[in-house]
C-alpha cells in the first residue's frame, strides 16, 4: 500500500475521529487545569483587580475552554 492510499484509508477511518475528539478532550482538560492554577496563585486582590472572585475561577476556566 502506497502512502496516499493509506493515508486516504485513514482519513476515512472512525478510529481517527475518536481519537481526535479524546485528544481535543485532553488538551481542554489541560488548558481548564492550566487556567485554573494560574488563576488560583493570584492573591485576592490581584483577582478583584481583574474583576473575579475566587468562587468565579472554574467559570473563568471553562470560558477560556470554549
Amino acid at each position: 500500500m502506497t502512502a496516499s492510499k493509506r493515508d486516504r484509508a485513514l482519513a476515512n477511518d472512525p478510529r481517527k475521529d475518536r481519537i481526535m475528539d479524546l485528544a481535543r478532550s485532553f488538551n481542554n482538560w489541560r488548558k481548564y487545569r492550566q487556567t485554573c492554577n494560574e488563576l488560583g496563585r493570584m492573591s485576592d486582590r490581584e483577582l478583584n483587580d481583574l474583576g473575579i472572585g475566587r468562587s468565579d475561577i472554574p467559570y473563568v476556566a471553562r470560558q477560556a475552554v470554549k
